[in-house]
């Protein structure tokens, strides 16, 4: 079961390791990679999920959601359900962080993949509107906490991750994509899921990880 703690790949570690943090963002939570080694050796030392809402408030998954996918012109609704995603947000990254610091990785870096950077305010459409304001939110929240920890955070587009990340990394994206599924297999060994969010959070790392 996915959990906010991170995974006991490593059960203990010797000495403190330089690591680089990688998410994709979704609407209410997060999938989260941790690397270690460097870009053209990396190594994968945890895989987690965090939750961005609080999961006995379901409307906070999609706070900017009114009911029949129709956006919540509500704004005290709205508000409310901004304090509480910041509140979870925050509490889910420091468990997160907390927890890499007990098993002294360094994090110094990180990244993440979303959807879109749209400003919310320039698409008509009400519903796709609520999408937008969602991903900004939680894109944000995680953003904030992350620089609240003295972490340097980057932003990748989803569309474009894999050019990006390959041309930094001077690799062809067809060499990047095999890296990315030679980490899977140690997560089939290790932890299990290695989906398309656990892909770009991966990604997203090894951006980071120099």
């Amino acid at each position: 079961m996915a959990s906010d703690r991170p995974s006991d790949f490593q059960n203990t570690v010797t000495k403190a390791q330089t690591a680089a943090l990688g998410f994709r963002v979704k609407s209410g939570w997060a999938a989260v990679v941790l690397l270690t080694n460097a870009a053209d050796s990396p190594e994968l030392s945890d895989i987690s999920r965090i939750e961005l809402c609080d999961q006995l408030s379901p409307e906070t998954r999609q706070p900017y959601h009114a009911a029949m996918g129709k956006l919540e012109t509500d704004s005290a609704k709205v508000n409310q359900r901004e304090r509480v995603v910041r509140s979870a947000s925050h509490k889910s990254l420091t468990r997160l962080l907390n927890g890499y610091q007990q098993k002294e990785f360094r994090i110094k870096h990180a990244a993440l993949v979303v959807g879109s950077r749209t400003n919310p305010a320039t698409i008509a459409n009400p519903h796709i509107r609520a999408h937008a304001l969602e991903g900004r939110l939680f894109r944000s929240v995680v953003e904030q906490s992350l620089q609240d920890h003295q972490i340097r955070t980057e932003v990748l587009l989803e569309r474009d991750a894999y050019f990006r990340v390959a041309a930094r990394l001077k690799q062809s994206s067809d060499d990047l994509k095999r890296a990315i599924q030679n980490l899977g297999r140690s997560a089939a060994a290790k932890a299990g899921p290695w989906r398309a969010e656990q892909k770009l959070a991966a990604l997203a790392a090894l951006f980071v990880l120099g």
